[in-house]
């Protein structure tokens, strides 16, 4: 969505603009969609906690649920990755770990679910996000597949 507003990859605009503008770019989106109210999932860059403001909005106007894995997996899963800023540099594990420091406290600060992702097949993650979801009573029971009705599909070696 950031990308249509601006026209252009994030990547150019971080560039051309730093992290500053893009930061405050991106606290403007969030405000929009969340004002718009039932807009179903979101996926956030990993940066957008890093504003008080994004932090307080997920955690007062959404249901938050951090994804959590370590800096090592986050580095295996990213290795080839050519989009993301803040690792275009010389060692991007080292840069990982750093981001991981920083932003995990802020991630448990916003979020209302923590669920440990580990490696597993998406099927069994969207299992155990609704399983979460569920105890909590935001999700009806009825209404959502069991874990033995979902195929494993697209499942990736691990």
């Amino acid at each position: 969505m950031i990308e249509e507003r601006i026209g252009e990859p994030i990547r150019s605009f971080f560039e051309r603009e730093g992290e500053a503008p893009f930061r405050a770019l991106e606290g403007e989106v969030l405000s929009g969609l969340l004002a718009r109210g039932d807009i179903g999932v979101l996926a956030t860059g990993g940066g957008i906690v890093v504003t008080e403001a994004n932090r307080t909005a997920l955690r007062e106007r959404a249901t938050t649920i951090y994804l959590h894995t370590s800096p090592d997996e986050l580095a295996r899963r990213l290795r080839h990755d050519t989009h993301r800023p803040l690792l275009q540099v010389a060692d991007p594990r080292a840069k990982l770990r750093e981001l991981y420091r920083v932003r995990d406290p802020l991630y448990r600060e916003a979020a209302h679910f923590v669920i440990e992702t580990g490696r597993p097949s998406i099927p069994t993650l969207v299992g155990m996000i609704l399983m979460q979801l569920e105890l909590a009573g935001l999700v009806d029971p009825s209404i959502v597949p069991s874990p033995v009705d979902q195929p494993e599909q697209g499942r990736r070696p691990h």
